[in-house]
């Protein structure tokens, strides 16, 4: 890939909304089609539905039957989306937004930067 590329930025937030603070950002992934970024989140729902309580279980049914189709021409349109529900005290929030990849410097195919080397997680 060595010219900017056109995709998605998808998140997956939570947020306990029962005490103060921020918002803790849980997962990210990027998505080159607007059917793989609101496949990403019709995934996460559907494999989270069994566990939220029956009113945040009906939100994502409702989205994954109905507000899936809207979210997506939104997407075809270059407009950025936004999927919640809330379980409990928990609001888990989905984003996604059009953006513009950039190639990365000294990057071969798959091989990663000479710089990725040096980072050691903790």
């Amino acid at each position: 890939m060595d010219k900017p590329r056109r995709g998605y930025w998808c998140e997956c937030w939570t947020q306990d909304i029962a005490e103060p603070g921020w918002p803790s950002l849980l997962a990210s992934f990027d998505a080159y089609s607007a059917p793989q970024a609101d496949r990403w989140v019709a995934v996460a729902l559907r494999t989270i539905s069994p566990a939220l309580d029956p009113e945040a279980s009906d939100e994502a049914w409702a989205w994954l039957y109905e507000g899936r189709a809207e979210t997506r021409r939104a997407l075809l349109c270059s407009e950025p989306c936004t999927v919640s529900v809330t379980h409990t005290s928990t609001r888990i929030t989905w984003t996604i937004r059009p953006v513009l990849f950039l190639p990365l410097a000294h990057r071969h195919s798959v091989e990663l930067p000479d710089c990725t080397k040096e980072f050691k997680p903790s």
